[in-house]
């Protein structure tokens, strides 16, 4: 299993704006993708919001945000579970 941290930006005007395209557009197109286990969005006081998603194998990218609404590029780490 793959974990990827999708994590962004937003301006303090578009915060709900990002947010809302977050959860109604940009998560559900990954839902449908076969090797996709599931997906969690969080966001913070700080203006950002982190998508974690879980996958059987190669992730499939997020979307980049619609222009104007993040107020810089997105970052994304993939992470791997380690056995303890």
């Amino acid at each position: 299993m793959i974990v990827r941290m999708w994590e962004v930006r937003a301006y303090p005007r578009t915060f709900t704006e990002l947010l809302d395209w977050v959860c109604e557009e940009a998560v559900p197109r990954l839902e449908v993708e076969p090797l996709h286990i599931a997906s969690e969005v969080f966001s913070s006081t700080d203006l950002r919001v982190v998508v974690i998603s879980r996958w059987r194998g190669e992730p499939r990218p997020l979307a980049d945000p619609p222009e104007g609404l993040a107020a810089r590029s997105p970052h994304v780490w993939d992470f791997a579970p380690v056995d303890r």
